[in-house]
């Protein structure tokens, strides 16, 4: 491991995406890295997350967050590893949480991020099960979705590293996991590897007919992750004060929709007949009351097999954007991680 760097690689903004994004709307570029301050450290990059909420940060639609201005690094949670420090709890070597983007090296303020124990679990799950996607479905599950024993639980995205967490959270409440994913392999997954009692593919000519088969006394949660005609199925199967946490919509991340019918009216009978909750949700929001807790019990939940996580790991920053487009499109199968740098 080299001690010092002076340069970093990193990939930026290089135009804003009309409808779908392109590789030509990222830039990869090589520059001087900042003199490190007091209470600075340099850190290489290891893993960084992709994550659908980047698309988002693309655009300047007005959202929850900023948009990444043009010429900005591409925003993104890093696992990285400390490789000049200066700060006095922080030495050369120990791996750090941050939110570095997509670059290979970077200069942090050492408040920022979070000391990593190698030891404890696999360094790459704190982007995954036992970081922000484990602690979406945690968050959204045990403040909105509030699963009772024996209700059912029907989660979009099921093999994603969100839904799958949702769905194994659901089981340990008791109730009935039903997840939703596209083609066979990863409906296999759903039942294989992370236990749910129902998989169907939103592919099939059949979809509705098969989700209203699956849950014969309706639907008490629906962990909503991607809109469009899978809620469609769903919303006239919602039980009377069904919860429903919206965390992502997929579905219309590009603007771009071959259904253009007004759902709106449908949407809001429902809610008033059956006296639905509807509660869009930002995982942030949830950190300060939930985050100790989510580390502790998902941390000894990975550790027993109680919660069992899949990654999808592709190396070489380089192969970001190719790798981000291909998640938007439902790709990849697992959480999403680029691989920067091995780990020492």
């Amino acid at each position: 491991m080299s001690s010092t760097a002076s340069r970093t690689t990193r990939i930026v903004l290089a135009s804003r995406p009309d409808g779908a994004p392109t590789v030509d709307n990222f830039r990869t570029e090589v520059v001087d890295l900042p003199s490190l301050g007091h209470g600075d450290v340099l850190v290489r990059t290891v893993y960084l997350s992709l994550d659908p909420y980047m698309r988002g940060r693309m655009s300047t639609a007005k959202s929850y967050a900023p948009p990444v201005e043009l010429g900005e690094v591409m925003v993104g949670g890093t696992v990285g590893q400390v490789v000049e420090s200066r700060h006095r709890d922080l030495e050369v070597g120990d791996y750090v949480l941050a939110g570095a983007g997509w670059q290979s090296h970077a200069v942090l303020d050492a408040t920022t991020v979070r000391r990593l124990d190698p030891e404890a679990a696999p360094l790459s799950t704190a982007l995954g099960v036992l970081g922000m996607p484990g602690f979406t479905a945690y968050a959204g599950m045990r403040k909105i979705g509030q699963p009772q024993h024996g209700e059912t639980v029907v989660v979009a995205a099921a093999t994603g590293p969100v839904g799958s967490a949702v769905g194994q959270i659901a089981k340990l409440n008791g109730a009935r996991a039903v997840g939703i994913a596209g083609g066979p392999d990863k409906c296999r997954a759903l039942i294989d590897d992370f236990g749910f009692d129902v998989a169907l593919d939103h592919r099939d000519p059949d979809f509705a007919a098969n989700l209203a088969a699956a849950a014969p006394r309706g639907i008490d949660v629906y962990f909503e992750n991607v809109g469009g005609h899978v809620a469609d199925a769903v919303l006239p199967l919602l039980n009377r004060y069904a919860r429903v946490p919206v965390c992502g919509l997929v579905a219309q991340y590009n603007g771009v929709e071959s259904d253009r019918r007004d759902r709106l009216p449908a949407f809001f009978s429902q809610i008033l007949v059956k006296s639905l909750t509807v509660r869009g949700f930002i995982q942030s929001e949830f950190a300060a009351e939930l985050s100790a807790d989510f580390l502790r019990e998902a941390t000894q939940w990975v550790r027993t097999g109680k919660l069992r996580y899949r990654e999808d790991i592709v190396d070489g920053l380089e192969n970001a954007p190719s790798a981000f487009l291909g998640l938007l499109e439902g790709k990849n199968f697992g959480k999403l991680l680029i691989r920067v740098a091995p780990e020492t």
